[in-house]
């Protein structure tokens, strides 16, 4: 069955251009580069990948879209443009939209100090703009700006979304994060939002982890969205922080194992080349 997995990152590491992988992140402090995905590739049995940025620059996005120049593992890349400055955001679209391996766009709004960011005018407005386009806008976020995620989706009925790492869940083995379930099922009743099965271990609170604590999460996931709307991904490399690579799809391997053949195929590939309109 091929595999696709649809949310991975590369780069080239210096401390100044990722302030985000912290003083307890080490493992992550190094390169993580073409060569590293082709390793990751025939060790686990993918056959391909969506890039997706790991700085808020237009740099990183042509970086990418170069990379994937280089590679057919790279099936589409989602990258960033300047979404509140709609003057650059006109010049950054047309200086792209002639590349066809560019999916999606993404803001990183988990990292934003307003939580309302998400409903801010100017914001929306270049997700507006974005509708002249094809390409997905990838929301990533944390369980508390689910509520206002909503009212922002609705805003926007005829744009595509998926919602990143199943929209990052407080997790602990000993107790269910309720109103994130909660909001994902209202999130999931708009059908132009998809979601991605990714980067769950990473929000496990607790020293360690196994397959009972990530499956009510599973579950949940399942159920708000559907085989026909969620897509597997890995968060390579930040979900070293948590676990290996294998060890992650071979969880959700264990998961999706419930599914029909075709379901399977859905998720495991099938969903993400759809949405992502990948080659």
């Amino acid at each position: 069955m091929q595999v696709i997995d649809c949310h991975h990152h590369l780069w080239n590491y210096s401390a100044e251009q990722y302030p985000w992988i912290g003083p307890d992140a080490g493992v992550l402090k190094k390169d993580f580069l073409l060569p590293d995905l082709q390793q990751l590739s025939e060790m686990n049995d993918v056959h391909g990948f969506v890039a997706v940025h790991a700085r808020q620059s237009l740099e990183d996005t042509h970086w990418l879209l170069e990379l994937a120049k280089q590679s057919t593992l790279i099936r589409g890349v989602v990258g960033w443009v300047p979404l509140r400055d709609h003057e650059q955001l006109s010049l950054a679209m047309e200086s792209l939209s002639g590349n066809k391996m560019l999916k999606g766009i993404r803001h990183v709004i988990q990292d934003e100090p307003d939580d309302r960011f998400i409903l801010g005018d100017a914001f929306n407005r270049g997700i507006e703009i974005l509708g002249s386009t094809e390409w997905v806008y990838d929301i990533l976020i944390y369980a508390k700006h689910l509520a206002n995620t909503i009212e922002f989706v609705d805003r926007h009925p005829e744009q595509p979304f998926v919602l990143d790492h199943i929209a990052k869940p407080t997790i602990f083995a000993d107790r269910f994060d309720h109103a994130w379930a909660e909001h994902i099922k209202q999130l999931g009743k708009r059908p132009n939002v998809s979601c991605k099965f990714s980067g769950v271990a990473s929000e496990v609170r607790d020293a360690s982890w196994n397959s009972s604590t990530i499956r009510p999460y599973w579950d949940v996931a399942l159920e708000a969205f559907g085989v026909e709307r969620l897509m597997y991904a890995s968060d390579w490399p930040v979900c070293l922080l948590k676990t290996d690579y294998s060890r992650w799809k071979e969880t959700v391997e264990e998961f999706a194992s419930e599914l029909t053949n075709d379901e399977q195929a859905a998720f495991w590939s099938g969903n993400a080349s759809r949405i992502y309109r990948l080659g």
